[in-house]
């Protein structure tokens, strides 16, 4: 597939220079970096990582020269100016705020930035619908040039903390850009209480004492309503001495309710077979929810959007799971999470701690093979893979998913623009 970027005639003249000397400065040096080939123009992710790699190092590079020359994409001042251009495109898209997965922050020395913590805006005409709250969200929502009164729902697809880390910053500093009276209150669908503790791991030597004891596993109307008690303070202090609206008004939370005889258990049955159940419908979306495979996280839903125009469906955190291919067949768009086993493995000091986690990350989460799986068997038009961990692993780490999907692949980057229209040619603006 064919990314494409918008340039004026000053910035492509620039942007050529920048390119061939990035060019033959990568040509000449002993040891090209790794990094974004799916910056590379082309119309397939070619399985020869030597060309893929010589591209992505030569863009990396052109960036920089770009930053340099003053013409850089990520002069933040731009960019809300571009992303707003974007938003006022007709075809539906996705704008995906933050691409990297896991409770770090990661930090990717070399290129353009760093990767945000995990949150995707999905924009249908002027209407925004936020999908996860990871570490920046609410920085990259500005950033894109998208409004918080354009927002009507945050769907949360589980309450791990990489997708929830800047919700109180979307509830403290986000609600106060929903000022205008008009501004229906901001609805969040997300899971409910798990219900009790996980179970522990059989590599513990000792059981650990649980965090809040009392309430160990709250839902997402209990968590957003102790988020609050947190920052009562704050928020007493601006509702009685600046006459602000209390959350409470602004606020319309959700927890998602599973159909009777689901045979949902936390424990062990977290995906049983079922039916695609509707969250929300409006006059621009019917979503849809689905329970995934996360354990011990319990219960996880991916999300799905159907528009008059296409369709885009998320995978939220999970391993291979049937109920994602029953919820995503035929999509125009599959973002899916993704994570290099080999490479995540060599982060952990303590091997205890290693062994656990690389046994909770094979069992719950998907390699770049499987996710071009799912695609495959759920027929999606297109896959990209977010939700990179390691989140400072280059592009290349997650290309093997085009040896078991056919169709365009990307591998985007924060702030990218995927246009998903049904019968419309696949179209990535380049953040």
């Amino acid at each position: 597939m064919r990314r494409t970027a918008s340039c004026t005639p000053k910035a492509v003249s620039s942007s050529r220079i920048a390119w061939l000397i990035a060019a033959w400065v990568t040509w000449h040096r002993t040891a090209a970096r790794v990094i974004d080939p799916s910056r590379a123009t082309a119309t397939r992710y070619s399985s020869c990582l030597s060309v893929t790699s010589f591209i992505s190092a030569v863009y990396d590079l052109a960036k920089q020269i770009q930053l340099c020359l003053g013409i850089g994409p990520r002069d933040s001042g731009s960019k809300a100016g571009e992303h707003a251009q974007r938003s006022a495109m007709p075809s539906p898209h996705v704008v995906t705020l933050g691409t990297a997965g896991g409770p770090r922050w990661w930090d990717r020395p070399g290129a353009a930035a760093a990767r945000s913590g995990i949150s995707t805006a999905v924009v249908v005409g002027d209407a925004i619908y936020l999908v996860d709250a990871g570490q920046g969200a609410g920085r990259q929502l500005a950033r894109a040039g998208l409004r918080m009164d354009q927002v009507r729902a945050l769907f949360l697809t589980h309450l791990h903390s990489d997708h929830v880390a800047d919700l109180t910053g979307l509830l403290l500093f986000g609600l106060f850009e929903r000022r205008e009276p008009d501004v229906v209150p901001l609805a969040v669908h997300g899971p409910g209480a798990r219900g009790n503790l996980p179970p522990l791991s059989s590599h513990a030597n000792l059981r650990p004492e649980p965090v809040a004891p009392a309430n160990p596993t709250p839902g997402t109307a209990e968590m957003i309503e102790l988020l609050c008690a947190a920052h009562a303070t704050d928020l007493n202090d601006r509702i009685f001495d600046s006459l602000t609206s209390s959350p409470a008004d602004q606020l319309a939370v959700h927890d998602i309710e599973l159909p009777a005889g689901t045979g949902f258990d936390p424990d062990h049955t977290v995906a049983p077979p079922m039916e695609p159940i509707e969250i929300l419908r409006d006059d621009r979306v019917l979503v849809t929810a689905t329970l995934v495979d996360h354990p011990p996280t319990a219960p996880a839903y991916a999300f799905r959007f159907d528009t008059a125009d296409g369709s885009v469906t998320i995978s939220g955190d999970t391993a291979p799971c049937d109920n994602l291919v029953r919820l995503g067949r035929d999509t125009d768009l599959l973002l899916h999470e993704a994570i290099d086993l080999d490479a995540i493995s060599v982060r952990y000091t303590d091997e205890a701690m290693r062994r656990a986690t690389m046994e909770h990350h094979r069992r719950a989460h998907t390699t770049p093979r499987q996710a071009g799986e799912i695609a495959t068997a759920a027929t999606a038009r297109a896959l990209a893979l977010h939700h990179l961990v390691p989140g400072d692993s280059p592009a290349s780490s997650f290309l093997t998913a085009s040896e078991t999907f056919d169709g365009p692949l990307l591998i985007p980057d924060d702030l990218d623009v995927i246009e998903f229209a049904a019968g419309a040619r696949l179209r990535t603006e380049v953040a």
